[in-house]
């Protein structure tokens, strides 16, 4: 079993990000999979990424209101009095217009989700078919590798991690538009406050891209003990291999190497999901305070 403690070291961050190069023909997969829901899902992840930017700007323009009202000379002094002035009117609208973005914000995050859902159903199916198309042209020798059967176990894993890689690759894309949004408005208002978006942001990417770093690492080096996980569960369990189970007495030891197996990967799990929560907190911390 691969000791966690002794797996190699991340990549350096120009290797990860020479990685990217593998974005393009993703998403053209992706596109290729289903044009109108990538379409759909592009526009309402822009708009979204407008909004906040959009509800602070609605939220200046309260604050500024209100101030307006505050030291008007001879202002009313009643609810009444202030109603029938007149002088709400403008601020009225301003709040509906704030609650309106609000419930907005959240129509088009349910929505996203059903889009994003069903997008990733259609990657997950496509890429899984052309795995096994693949695997169809293959001679049976080469399934005999134990290599080659890695490769195909991560292969297979990364079938089923579309969705969550496709979420990620959106999400990110609507947040670099939200931030460029924040940046150019900042630009105009107070430029020396980028200073401070960059103190919020930097650390977050940096802490997040070493520990995403760290779970692949680990996941491509105990691909051959994830493989005897998955067919030691497989034999002690299956209708194929029950009559040698149970004739040769095997279902203990069987048993017990898969707890072996399992404690490992969640001993090293463990250690890894402690220390990204931990500086996660941190890195959460410093960005609420900026």
């Amino acid at each position: 079993m691969s000791d966690p403690r002794t797996l190699p070291n991340p990549r350096t961050f120009k290797e990860r990000f020479g990685a990217l190069r593998t974005l393009r023909p993703f998403v053209l997969m992706v596109w290729r999979t289903s044009p109108s829901l990538t379409l759909s899902l592009t526009l309402l992840r822009l708009v979204r990424a407008l909004l906040p930017v959009a509800s602070l700007y609605v939220g200046k323009l309260i604050i500024d209101d209100v101030v307006k009202l505050v030291e008007l000379p001879n202002r009313p002094t009643t609810l009444d009095a202030w109603l029938l002035s007149g002088f709400l009117n403008g601020l009225v609208v301003l709040l509906l217009a704030e609650l309106g973005l609000a419930i907005l914000s959240d129509l088009l995050g349910r929505v996203v989700s059903l889009v994003d859902s069903l997008l990733s159903e259609h990657v997950t199916n496509e890429s899984s078919v052309r795995l096994m198309a693949h695997a169809a042209t293959l001679d049976l020798e080469d399934f005999e590798d134990s290599e080659f059967q890695d490769q195909l176990e991560r292969a297979r894993r990364q079938t089923s991690g579309r969705m969550t890689l496709l979420g990620q690759l959106f999400g990110q894309a609507q947040d670099i538009v939200t931030v460029a949004t924040f940046v150019a408005g900042l630009i105009f208002y107070a430029p020396w406050l980028i200073a401070l978006l960059l103190l919020a942001l930097v650390p977050a990417f940096l802490g997040e891209a070493y520990f995403n770093a760290q779970t692949y690492t680990m996941d491509f080096v105990r691909t051959p003990e994830r493989r005897e996980l998955d067919y030691v569960r497989q034999t002690a369990a299956s209708v194929d291999t029950a009559k040698e189970v149970k004739i040769f007495g095997l279902n203990g030891f069987l048993i017990e190497r898969y707890l072996r197996l399992a404690e490992d990967f969640y001993a090293a799990n463990r250690r890894l999901a402690i220390k990204r929560a931990s500086w996660g907190a941190l890195f959460t911390a410093i960005g609420t305070i900026v």
